[in-house]
Formats: C-alpha cells, structure tokens, sequence
C-alpha cells in the first residue's frame, strides 16, 4: 500500500514543506511501520470524520496524515460544514495549517468552500498582511457569488465574525474587489456597512470605486466620502478625478480641481497632466496642450512616452507635421525612445496629407532604430495607398504582411475589397474575397455588404444575389444595406417585377422591417410609372405599423406630380405635417418643378415663400428650377438676378444652374449674355461641362452665326475639351441645311476619331437635309460610308434615299435604290 503511495502535487511545493516542517505537531521521526500502526482502521466507517481528521492531523502529523489512504477515503465524503469544522479548528490551533488545508482542498479535490471557510482562511491571510493571497480568496469567492450578494456576505461577516481580529481589512478587500469587478452597487453597500460598524476603507478601495464611477456625477459623492472618512488622498486620487472630468467634457474643471490640488500641497502628477493634455488635443487645441507639457517640465516631472504621443498626435491631426517631427527629436535628446506606437502616430498624420512619401520615411527610421512594423502599421499604410487610389501598392503590402507571418482582420480585406469596387474591379475583388476565407479570415455583414454594392454598381444583380444567399447560409445577418443594394440596382435597371419577388422574400423572411427597404420599392415603382403600386405599398406600410419617413412621402409626390396632379401631392405634403414629420427641400422642390413644367410660376413662388417661412432652406436645385421656370416665362433678367442671389445666400450654382439659363439666352437669340455667362463660370471656378459647351453650339447653329460654331468646336478640339454626340451632330447638320458639304464631311470625320458611335438615324437626317437639297452625290457617300461601317438600312433611310431622287428627278438612281429595297425586304411605306 505505502509503495503505491505518490505525495501530493500540492504538498510536493517546497514553501508549503517549509511551512509544515515548521509545525508543531509534525512528527518527522515517526517510522513507516508506525506510521501504519497508528492509521485509523479503514475496516468500519467512523462515526465522526472531523474528529478522525483532526486527531490523525495531531497524532501523526500533517504530511503524513494527508498522505495515507485513511484521508484519501475519507475526503470525497466530506460536506461544507465538516470542513468548516476542520479550518475552523485547524485557525485556533495553527493559523497556517488552517490556509494549507483549504488551499488542499480547494487545488487537489476540487472541493467548492463555503463562504463561512472562506472568510475564516480571509481573516488568518489579513492577520498575516499576505495581501495577495487575500484577494486571491476574496477574488474567486465572489466569481461564484456573483453581482447582488453584499447583502447576504456583509450579514455572514456581521453576525460570524463581528468580534475577529483583522476584521477591518476584510471588509476593505471585499469593497475593493467588488468595486474591481465593476460590482459598484456591491461595493457600495459594503462601504456602507463599514460606516456603520466604523470601520475605515484603505484609499485603493476609494480609488477603485472612483475609477469606476468617473463618468458619472456621483463620482463626487465617493470623493467627499473620501475626505470626510480622513483617507489621506494619494496622487492616482486626483489623476481618477481629473479624468473623470475631462470625460465628462468638463475640461475647465479639470484644470481648476488640478490648481486647488496643486494650492492643498498635492502636486500634479504626469498621469494628470496627460489626461488634460489628451483632452485638449482631441479638441484641437495644441497648443493649450504644449503649455501643460511644459508645467510638466516647471514641476520636475519626466514626461513620458505617453505624454509625447499624446502631442505628437494632436500635431499629426492638425496637420503640423514639421512640428510633430521635432517633438519626436526632442524625445531622444530626453532619453525617451519612441516606440511603435511612436511611429504609428506620425504614419497616421502622413497618411491624412496623403503623403505616403512621409510615411515611407518614418517607416525607414522605425527600422533604423530596430523596431518592425506591426500590424497598425501595415494597416495604415495600406489604407493610405488605398485612400489615394492606389490600390496595387495596397495589395502588394498585403502580400508582404502574409508573407511576414501576420493574420490580416476582416477590416483590412474590408479596406482593400472596397477600393477595388470604387475603381470598378469587382472581380479583382470576389478573388481576393475568396483568397481571405482560404487564409482563415471569416468575412463579416460589412464585407459582404462592400462586395454586394458594388456588383450593384456594376449592374451584375444576379451574382450580388448569390452573395447574398451565401451570407444567410452562413448565418451572417443581412443589414439593410446590402438588401437595399440589390433591391435599389434590380429597380434601377428595370427589373421591377423581379424586385417585388425579392422585397416580397425579405417580408416573408421577417427581413424587411426597415422603412429604407420599402422606401426603394416604392420609388421604384414611381420612376417606372406604376404608381398604384406604390400607393398599395404604401397602404401595407401603414397597415404594419412601420412609420413611413419624408423620403416616402417624396417619392409619392414625385409620382402625383408626373401624373400632374397636384391635389393629391398637396394633400401628401400635409399628411407629412399630420404624422409630426417635416417636408425636406427634396419636396418643396419636386411640387416646384411639376408646377414649373405646368408653367404655373405663380404657385411655384408660393412655395418658395412658405419655405422661407417654414425655415426651410432652399438648396441649389430649388433656385435652379425656379431659375427654369423664370426663364420659361422669359423673364431671364430676373432668372440672372437669381443668380446673384444664390451666392448671397451661401449657395454656388452648378453646371446644370448655368446651363439651364445659357440655354434660354440661346433661344432669345442673346448669344452674347450667353458666353458672358460662360466666362462667369470660369471666374467662379466652375468648370463647364461638354453639356454646356453643346447648348452654346447649338446656339450658334440655329440662333447665331455658323463661323462662329466652326471656330468654338475646332478651339475646344484642340484643347482636348469633349463635347457630346449632340455638339457634333448640330453643326454637322447645320452645315447640311446650308448646303456646305464640305465642313460638313470634316466635323462628321472629327466626330468619328473622337469615338462616338453614329446611329442609323443620325445618317438618315444627314441624308434627309441633303436630298431636300438635292445633294444626291453628297447623299449617296453618307449611305457608302455607313455601309462601310457594317450599319445595315432599314426602311425609313431607303425612303429617305427614293424621296432625294425623286424630288431631283434622277428616276434611274430611283428604279435601283426600289429595287435594292424590295429586295432586302424593305418595302416602302404606302
């Protein structure tokens, strides 16, 4: 039996042996056949355990008691008040048997104390000033007892042990431990108590429970507790409270509670001083922060790492890089070595300039100074590239970092697969998408999100919905987001009916509770003329509860008004007032322009002034339908006033502002106010767009002077200025109704090198101007030309060819051009 015996891990440690060694009822000379002689029997179940225990504990010694089979036997058998027993007189007799016991039972048989045990062991560890394991016990006591058990502790302690020695640290490590397992309403109930029986709490414990109620204004009551108590406040006292109050955005606080401190004798310390100086820099201010750098420094105080970060990244975000650069210096000349995170900061603040040459350059001193870049460091630097479009460097940082042994996050795929979407290489994006899930990366709703969008954009509905499936396959909750984006890019392209199966699959799957979902369906019914659709989405919206937005309203208007009727717009805009909502300047201005198109400018100006008097403001788009609605009225000198207006008001008028009103001045034949205009964009810095420069051509063509068109498209030409097809094909048509073939081949050959597809009926107007008059030679090359260029006829141009020759009397060429057309198929029209 002894030679099967193995000592006990526990007991094996040589401070547990050292401190039985020193025991007095440790026998050490006992013998092996003693030792078994003075075993009690195993034969009969003994009466009484805790007895058998304790007298085999005396007799034998603790080490050699524990070790037989006598105790093996007997311990699983033991309950919560046995053990109490046994600790309990194990303390009277030797303190520090009675905390090896229970250390025993607890590591070696798993045995759950009882709070009664538990408190004992407290007591002899806070007897003994071993702080440490003091927490420890306190720690896992209340890991299992949980949040809301003071009450039920403080009254066991109360009525137990009111009378032990010790008891007042006992009931300051439990306010504290509370108080560190964020138990405040625990902690505060037993500081409580303590006031009660009068016992006074150490200031850590008054410093935990500040720590955790500095966000709150209750953090005062804990503070004047702490003076009232007598506690001698120490520096971190005042650092909690200061951050408190930063926290709290009462920095002015701070810095009065920091000077009060300061007058008490109680200096600053530098935890304090870069709580304030961090607050200042988060709002700007740096340069109130370098003035509590510097009371750093009257004070005799070493900053460190910290406190230089701290200014270094309020540069950084400023934009003072220079400054940022010699602070870092600064730190070295003070032996303050710069860390990773050193770096990463003056990385960040290049990386917000957009120079990632700067980057670069910090990165070539981190590695001059032994440090490798981390991940944060990769991270920036590949959303840099990124961010300035430069998503090939990205990937190539991508590839390093792999091949480095680091783990990318989903938020870093997350990076790159959304600027592969923005440049349009959605399928680059899918691969890398597919290559992150093979390296162990779990793609996320945003990830997927990011993906769904921009196959959206990119019109490919049906693999976004793929991605979409697979994502609720995976257990991935969907957001409105990439729901909205397949709904909102199916209602874009058409694909309305297909848009209702797949809204209605989203309401079945209790998916669609989001109003955004039902705003996209009911706008795309309004933009493809079903609005009876819309206005039954619309019922089912009210009938579920779901409050509609103004935007759902909009899209409602936006319906009534197409169909010009204005009643049931008007009585929308009211039902917006009913529901507490508020028209935005997207509904004033859509009811604005249905009446602007109705030419009702009376009940258009009516609307402006009840925005004016709704403390709406009007945006660009209002003023430039109110600008077109002028200007259909011709009142173009009130339309420019407008203008005027505009820029008073804080607003720049657009492209689409000035062309609209260009155009008008084209039609009243005003081509001089026209190009003033156009010089008044360029003095705006408002570029003009091919659109503009097209109305000015037209202009010229049909209002102005022919030359002049010539001369405006040949300038533009030649400084690489695009035009539209439209800008082309009115000049070139023009040039036909003149009879100047010649100018017209030119611009026709110009139009083609610039890349602008020619469509069937842009050569049957050319040949229709001709033939009218009598062109025919000029006429047939257009229709060589197009032939060439694999256009086949249809009917309406073989008409336009017959009508030619017959109005010019080339009968001949008449008969040949019917008999190709009766051949091809294209009978001409009766």
């Amino acid at each position: 039996m002894l030679n099967k015996w193995k000592p006990f891990s526990f007991l094996a440690k040589p401070h547990v042996c050292s401190l039985l060694s020193s025991l007095t009822f440790f026998k050490p000379s006992v013998s092996v056949a003693r030792l078994v002689e003075e075993e009690p029997s195993l034969s009969h179940s003994p009466k009484d355990p805790v007895s058998e225990i304790l007298s085999g504990l005396k007799k034998m010694g603790f080490r050699r008691f524990l070790a037989g089979d006598y105790f093996r036997n007997v311990v699983l058998s033991l309950d919560q008040l046995q053990v109490d027993k046994i600790i309990n007189s194990l303390r009277v007799e030797s303190p520090d048997f009675a905390v090896v016991f229970f250390d025993l039972m607890r590591n070696e048989y798993w045995f759950r104390h009882s709070r009664f045990s538990r408190f004992v062991v407290a007591h002899v560890l806070a007897g003994q000033r071993r702080h440490k394991e003091l927490r420890f016990v306190v720690e896992q006591m209340l890991k299992e007892e949980g949040s809301g058990s003071a009450p039920s502790l403080c009254e066991l302690l109360l009525n137990g042990f009111r009378d032990w020695d010790q008891k007042s640290l006992v009931w300051d490590m439990l306010a504290f431990v509370y108080s560190r397992f964020e138990m405040v309403h625990d902690a505060l109930y037993v500081l409580a108590k303590m006031k009660d029986l009068k016992l006074r709490a150490s200031i850590l414990t008054y410093n935990s429970l500040l720590y955790n109620l500095r966000h709150a204004y209750i953090m005062w009551d804990v503070y004047n507790e702490i003076k009232v108590a007598g506690a001698t406040q120490s520096k971190q006292t005042n650092s909690i409270v200061i951050d408190g109050l930063c926290s709290q955005s009462k920095l002015q606080d701070a810095v009065s509670f920091l000077r009060e401190t300061e007058a008490k004798g109680l200096g600053p310390s530098v935890v304090s001083l870069n709580t304030i100086m961090s607050r200042y820099c988060k709002l700007g201010f740096t340069d109130v922060a370098k003035s509590f750098f510097c009371m750093m420094l009257k004070y005799g105080l070493l900053p460190d790492v910290y406190s230089y970060n701290i200014l270094i990244h309020g540069l950084c975000i400023a934009g003072s890089m220079e400054e940022a650069l010699e602070f870092t210096s600064d730190m070295e000349k003070h032996g303050v070595e710069p860390d990773i995170v050193t770096y990463n900061i003056l990385m960040k603040g290049f990386d917000l300039l957009g120079q990632m040459g700067g980057a670069w350059m910090v990165i070539q001193r981190m590695l001059d100074k032994g440090l490798n870049p981390d991940v944060v460091t990769y991270m920036m630097l590949i959303c840099g590239h990124c961010q300035n479009g430069n998503v090939e460097e990205g990937l190539k940082l991508q590839e390093e970092m792999l091949s480095r042994g680091f783990q990318l996050s989903a938020l870093s795929y997350s990076v790159l697969l959304s600027s592969l979407c923005k440049i349009g290489q959605v399928h680059e994006a899918l691969v890398l998408f597919y290559e992150m899930e093979n390296h162990g990366v779990e793609p996320d709703h945003i990830t997927y999100s990011i993906l769904i969008h921009g196959l959206c954009k990119q019109g490919e509905v049906q693999s976004a919905l793929l991605l979409y499936k697979e994502m609720c396959s995976k257990s991935i909750p969907p957001n409105s987001h990439s729901a909205g984006a397949i709904l909102l890019s199916l209602c874009k392209n058409g694909m309305v009916l297909e848009a209702r199966m797949y809204f209605d699959s989203l309401v079945m799957n209790d998916s669609a509770h989001d109003i955004v979902l039902y705003n996209i369906m009911i706008d795309g019914y309004v933009k493809h003329g079903n609005l009876e659709e819309a206005v039954e989405l619309y019922r089912l919206i009210t009938e579920k509860g779901i409050t509609p937005t103004t935007v759902t309203f909009n899209s409602l208007i936006y319906g009534f008004c197409k169909r010009r009727n204005f009643t049931e717009a008007r009585r929308l805009m009211e039902t917006i007032r009913l529901l507490g909502l508020e028209p935005t300047a997207v509904t004033y201005t859509t009811l604005m322009n249905a009446y602007c198109k109705d030419g009702n400018l009376r009940c258009m100006m009516e609307l402006l002034q009840e925005m004016h008097a709704n403390c709406i403001r009007p945006t660009h788009v209002t003023y430039t339908v109110i600008i077109k609605g002028l200007c259909k009225q011709q009142k173009l000198h009130e339309a420019v006033q407008l203008l005027e207006d505009m820029r008073i008001k804080g607003l720049n008028p657009d492209q689409v502002t000035y062309n609209t009103i260009i155009q008008y001045f084209c039609k009243a034949r005003n081509i001089k106010t026209a190009f003033k205009l156009l010089n008044e964009m360029w003095l705006n810095n408002l570029e003009p767009t091919p659109v503009t420069y097209s109305i000015l051509i037209n202009g010229l063509c049909v209002y102005g002077n022919l030359k002049d068109a010539n001369k405006l498209l040949i300038s533009l030409h030649e400084q690489n200025i695009k035009l539209t097809r439209v800008g082309y094909t009115q000049i070139i048509k023009a040039h036909c109704v003149k009879g100047d073939v010649h100018c017209a081949f030119t611009f026709f050959h110009l139009m083609m090198e610039m890349g602008f597809e020619i469509s069937i009926k842009d050569y049957t107007a050319l040949i229709n101007r001709l033939g009218k008059r009598c062109l025919i030679t000029e006429a047939q090359q257009f229709f060589s030309i197009m032939l060439f260029h694999g256009i086949s006829p249809d009917q309406e141009i073989c008409e336009a060819l017959l009508n030619a020759y017959q109005q010019c009397g080339d009968i001949i060429s008449g008969y040949q051009m019917l008999a190709l057309t009766i051949k091809a198929g294209l009978l001409p029209r009766r």
